[in-house]
């Protein structure tokens, strides 16, 4: 059994892996929380004590300072804190470094979002291609374990496709992942993670597999309204996402496309904040002579995610549309989770959004820990056995329903 965890962000997302690492220790040993600010390491491991989540009080929970953009601090402080497992939820623009110092190291590695390039907008897809998918011949050379993109969306919705696959259907036809959230933060406008990515995910093109092809449209112009279940009918807009890049790949299907929820109100502050060119990632001069960041700037006159979870209230609903054939007939279904902000913040002191997306990432490292999901290789989700996984989620904060939309 592998132990001793480190958890690199210190985050909202970060801040719910701490919190659930802390509840499952008996399992996953001593838990390292790194960051380059130690300060808000520190505030997340009070928050663990606070809300008496470290079950095991013999295992150490503890702080150290990182910077993650160079491997070789990486592969010091996995020495340093004798850690097997690496779970990354900082930023989406050090993953390599990351990754490359477990494969250095010798320990499993788990994140939840594909790698970002900090230059380049509107990278040819797929993604994957051009970063982690690159170093699977090393992780299978050295068997050693990553799994890729284990948040909820990616993550648990591409489970949701194997699940479904294996359970569900013969063969899968098309796959639509909704994503809602109809919470209220009471903020007039915030993004509920890292403004930087939700922005750029938002502004560049959106790709999407369609018809066993790769399609492109600009954002926003492609919308439906789809009726959930607890939260109602909201309007959706497709964007380009991570998991339609694996799942185009390791699933044969014909349509993989994703659907983000907004509402009017996000769309005037969006559109105004990117018709302005407040959104660039490109250096501009002030009338002082300040070099800055437009999109950088905006970043930091938002309220930070964290910041939003004492208040939110409302609930989340993110899951998969599936149609394809069982038995020779078309069939439909809508397997999905739906979460609560103020349980969650009750929890752990955080948001739904946070919530959805660290509690599987500290599944996978349970299922790595225990043996389950220890494939000694690199691997996307949808590769590996759901059952373990879902089962346990539904233990752990974030159950999985079924709906049968239609057969025919």
């Amino acid at each position: 059994m592998k132990k001793n965890v480190m958890v690199i962000g210190a985050g909202g997302v970060g801040s719910v892996a701490v919190h659930k690492c802390a509840q499952h220790n008996e399992v996953l040993g001593d838990i390292c929380i790194a960051s380059r600010t130690v300060a808000k390491c520190e505030k997340i491991i009070d928050s663990v004590h606070r809300k008496n989540n470290l079950q095991d009080k013999t295992k150490k929970l503890y702080a150290k300072q990182l910077d993650a953009s160079k491997s070789e601090n990486v592969v010091k402080l996995i020495e340093e804190t004798n850690s097997a497992i690496v779970i990354n939820v900082g930023s989406t623009f050090v993953n390599m470094p990351i990754m490359d110092a477990c494969l250095e190291a010798g320990v499993a590695y788990i994140d939840t979002s594909v790698q970002e390039d900090l230059d380049v907008i509107n990278i040819a897809y797929p993604w994957y291609a051009k970063f982690e998918w690159i170093r699977k011949p090393l992780f299978k050379e050295k068997e050693l374990t990553a799994i890729l993109s284990v948040g909820f969306d990616p993550g648990v919705v591409n489970a949701y496709c194997a699940y479904a696959l294996k359970h569900e259907f013969d063969k899968i036809n098309v796959i639509d992942i909704l994503d809602v959230n109809a919470g209220d933060h009471g903020q007039f406008f915030a993004t509920n993670f890292d403004p930087e990515v939700n922005f750029r995910e938002i502004f560049e093109t959106v790709g999407y597999w369609e018809e066993r092809q790769w399609k492109e449209c600009e954002h926003h112009t492609k919308s439906m309204s789809y009726q959930f279940p607890m939260v109602g009918e909201h309007k959706l807009y497709l964007m380009g996402h991570d998991e339609v890049h694996s799942l185009s790949v390791n699933l044969d299907v014909d349509t993989v496309r994703f659907w983000m929820g907004f509402g009017d109100h996000y769309i005037n502050c969006f559109n105004v904040l990117e018709n302005i060119g407040l959104l660039s990632h490109e250096t501009v001069k002030t009338a002082e002579g300040l070099e800055v960041v437009p999109l950088k700037v905006v970043k930091a006159c938002l309220p930070d995610p964290a910041s939003l979870a004492p208040g939110y209230t409302g609930k989340t609903c993110i899951g998969n549309r599936i149609t394809g054939e069982k038995d020779g007939k078309e069939k439909e279904i809508f397997i999905y989770n739906i979460c609560d902000h103020q349980q969650c913040y009750n929890e752990v002191e955080s948001q739904a959004i946070s919530y959805t997306a660290g509690v599987p990432a500290v599944a996978a490292a349970i299922l790595v820990a225990n043996g389950t999901w220890d494939v000694k290789t690199m691997k996307n989700v949808e590769e590996l056995d759901p059952d373990p996984f879902l089962d346990l989620l539904n233990e752990i904060g974030l159950p999985t329903a079924i709906k049968i939309q239609k057969t025919m």
